[in-house]
């Protein structure tokens, strides 16, 4: 109640506009009476007026300054509070346990089927072919295999006997039948053994050449592995082994050993 009697107040003193010119028009009228008929001093007649100005203006000043005391001493009108409501915190969903999520999660996609292993398709090797009954490739103390040399090519060829004994030999003969095919002609034989312990011969007879290599006489082996070659020219092209023989016969303590055979794939 007192704040709004001081607010109604203070608004009063604002609008009051006092008007001095007319104050002072109304203290003059006031003043201003008929003449008297007595004569007085300058002065006495001067001071009523001076009185009446005097409290115009004390009038005056003292409205204005109730007028300003007001004011001043009003205190202002209290500016209502506004409240500003607090943000809400964030609702927080907690997560689903394991057991509400097992119905949510995507199941796994199932491993990729390994590869299957590559195939690897191996080419035997050409087998050796079957000692048939016209060849014996072991007998007593000697073994023994014949093949075509590795390094033989289209124009040129290679005979291999190999022959292994367990026993001293006291006697030796190695011969090797090469098949004529077409031009068909020596270049050349060796052996591992000591040449000049050897006769070595080389002849064509009834279309076939033949290397012999013939032990001398008072000559021995000795127990091992040899090797024995004939070499030749042919036809060109790939050239056909299966007609081209070995046969090796020889004398030991044990008595004597015979061994025959053909050239297998070439190694």
């Amino acid at each position: 109640m007192n704040e709004d009697i001081t607010w109604r107040l203070r608004e009063a003193a604002e609008a009051h506009q006092p008007d001095r010119a007319r104050i002072l028009a109304r203290v003059e009228r006031g003043a201003a009476g008929p003449p008297v008929r007595h004569r007085t001093s300058p002065f006495a007649r001067s001071w009523p007026r001076a009185v009446l100005a005097s409290i115009a203006t004390a009038g005056i000043l003292a409205t204005g300054g109730f007028a300003v005391a007001a004011i001043i001493g009003t205190p202002p009108p209290s500016e209502p509070v506004v409240t500003t409501p607090a943000t809400p915190a964030p609702t927080v969903t907690p997560s689903p346990t394991p057991s509400e999520a097992q119905g949510t999660v995507a199941p796994a996609p199932a491993p990729a089927p390994a590869p299957a292993p590559a195939t690897t398709t191996t080419t035997p090797a050409s087998p050796r072919p079957t000692p048939s009954a016209s060849s014996r490739p072991q007998n007593g103390s000697l073994w023994s295999d014949g093949s075509v040399d590795s390094h033989s090519t289209v124009y040129w060829a290679q005979d291999n006997v190999a022959l292994k004994t367990t026993q001293p030999l006291t006697s030796l003969t190695v011969e090797l039948r090469v098949a004529q095919t077409g031009d068909v002609r020596t270049t050349g034989n060796w052996c591992t053994l000591t040449a000049d312990d050897f006769t070595a011969t080389t002849q064509e007879s009834g279309g076939v050449l033949v290397y012999r290599w013939v032990l001398k006489p008072g000559r021995t082996v000795a127990v091992g592995q040899y090797e024995f070659a004939a070499q030749f020219n042919h036809a060109t092209g790939a050239r056909n082994a299966a007609n081209d023989t070995y046969r090796v016969d020889a004398q030991s303590a044990g008595g004597p050993a015979s061994v025959w055979g053909g050239f297998g794939p070439g190694r």
